[in-house]
């Protein structure tokens, strides 16, 4: 599962970093980035759904 942020549409909100610590974080620009492309027990598509500017691609 190929997991991208759209930096365009990213408000930095920090929604998916609170959420999902082991695939986010945070970049130069204080928008959120994806540190790891996959883990088995993590809950990628629900934070996607969270994001309130939809920046996220699962």
């Amino acid at each position: 599962m190929a997991v991208t942020i759209d930096q365009g549409l990213c408000s930095g909100c920090g929604i998916c970093v609170d959420l999902c610590p082991e695939i986010f974080g945070w970049g130069a620009d204080n928008k959120a980035i994806v540190i790891k492309q996959e883990r088995e027990d993590s809950n990628i598509e629900e934070v996607a759904d969270q994001c309130p500017t939809e920046a996220i691609e699962v």
